[in-house]
């Protein structure tokens, strides 16, 4: 099956967004939320298969120093089809020309993104607003 892939926000139906990230499952976002995000990023990707949305993922950039590569979402039906690596080679090649490209992974899902050249950072830090939950899914270290 072929997808269309588009980067414009005309077309996008954030509460469709908001039911892909809850199954995909990357949590609750909600779609006034979505629209935020993704109207503030530079780089974005949306991926539909037949009309339907199967996989998202943006980057905040600011077009010369960082690009900030998140947000990567596959529908479950699509997941292990190599989409989410095609999102994410996409974002990378959009980023191209920055300083540095970063992006933060799923504990465990380290290795995918270093087949892309992405290397562990030793002074990367981070303040989330729920500190716990942040500690409980292996995000940051309790200190």
């Amino acid at each position: 099956m072929a997808y269309d892939w588009s980067d414009s926000l005309l077309e996008v139906d954030w509460e469709e967004l908001s039911q892909l990230y809850k199954i995909a499952p990357l949590g609750h976002k909600p779609p006034e939320a979505l629209k935020l995000a993704f109207s503030n990023s530079l780089y974005r990707c949306f991926v539909r298969e037949q009309g339907r949305l199967v996989g998202v993922g943006r980057a905040l950039a600011d077009g010369v120093d960082c690009s900030y590569i998140c947000d990567i979402a596959v529908h479950p039906d699509q997941q292990g089809s190599g989409l989410g690596k095609q999102i994410v080679a996409r974002l990378i090649e959009m980023s191209r020309g920055h300083k540095k490209i970063i992006l933060y992974a799923v504990p465990g899902r380290e290795g995918l993104y270093a087949k892309f050249g992405f290397k562990p950072m030793t002074t990367a830090m981070a303040i989330f607003a729920d500190p716990a939950q942040a500690v409980e899914r292996g995000l940051i270290i309790d200190t």
